[in-house]
């Protein structure tokens, strides 16, 4: 058979009476699902502790590896000059290469390697210490 002849022998189903009516059954359950729930949330509601403060970070909470020295820094400055540190040091390695257009000499050379030596003995530091906490 070819695929625009039919065979008038097939049984189909409609879809418009029958299939609209089991997705409609279908409908009334997840509604009746989420009406149950809802009324379960409100019988017994949960969050009785107070509001979450996003700058305040409980005691027992440990970031991950990544991230212990950043809450470490937190610890050692205010919380706005310990969000914005992070923020202002990525901003300036991405437009250094931009800024910086003299001519390489040894001094500009040595400097750049204590800055960085300088800044990964800082975060090493801080990882180790927020470990330790």
């Amino acid at each position: 058979m070819t695929e625009g002849e039919s065979n008038p022998e097939e049984i189909t189903i409609p879809f418009f009476p029958d299939h609209i009516k089991n997705e409609a059954k279908v409908v009334l359950v997840i509604l009746g699902l989420m009406i149950i729930v809802g009324i379960a949330g409100l019988m017994s509601p949960i969050g009785l502790e107070p509001p979450a403060d996003p700058m305040v970070t409980p005691d027992h909470v440990k970031s991950d590896w990544y991230f212990l020295f950043l809450y470490e820094m937190l610890k050692y400055v205010p919380k706005t000059i310990g969000v914005l540190i992070p923020i202002i040091a990525l901003i300036l390695i991405m437009i250094w290469p931009f800024l910086d257009r003299k001519s390489d000499t040894l001094r500009a050379r040595n400097v750049r390697w204590i800055i960085v030596i300088v800044g990964s003995i800082i975060v090493i530091g801080l990882t180790i210490m927020g470990a330790l906490s």
